[in-house]
């Protein structure tokens, strides 16, 4: 885990921050990422599977709404169509999606869970919970929900 640590200032000396006014410290982009590097560290050292975050959450997407067109699947969970065309890929060599031509459309490209995807992405979904507990444990409730509903506004 990083830590923060205070720069040693030297008398006299004026530090770049001061003079341009910019701290990066207090600067929200900047702490979502060290926040999401936090998390990262928690996710990745309690995943079953193996499974990525961007594995996981295609996974849990598909547990949620049930199968879909591979192009959906990246729109849900907010991925370019590379993108999700290399996580089902990926999925798929392990067992977890089978994929199937859309027989209406033969452009488009199917996803559904495997009995092995949906028993693999159940356990996930609960340790994904002890994930997201773990990670807001320095916050009071009342501070989860508030993070919770600021970030869904900036999303």
């Amino acid at each position: 885990m990083l830590r923060r640590e205070k720069l040693k200032v030297l008398p006299g000396k004026v530090e770049p921050a001061e003079a341009s006014g910019y701290l990066l410290d207090i600067q929200p982009g900047f702490l979502m990422r060290v926040a999401m590097q936090r998390h990262t560290s928690i996710f990745t050292s309690r995943m079953v599977e193996d499974l990525t975050q961007t594995q996981f959450a295609a996974l849990a997407k598909l547990l949620e709404v049930g199968p879909c067109s591979q192009n959906h699947l990246g729109r849900l969970i907010y991925l370019d169509a590379a993108t999700i065309k290399g996580v089902v890929d990926r999925l798929r060599v392990r067992g977890f999606v089978i994929t199937s031509d859309d027989p209406k459309d033969r452009r488009r490209m199917d996803v559904a869970l495997t009995e092995r995807g949906r028993q693999v992405t159940e356990v996930a979904v609960k340790v994904a919970a002890e994930i997201t507990a773990a990670t807001l444990a320095p916050l009071t409730p009342e501070e989860q929900r508030a993070i919770g509903k600021l970030l869904t506004k900036l999303t």
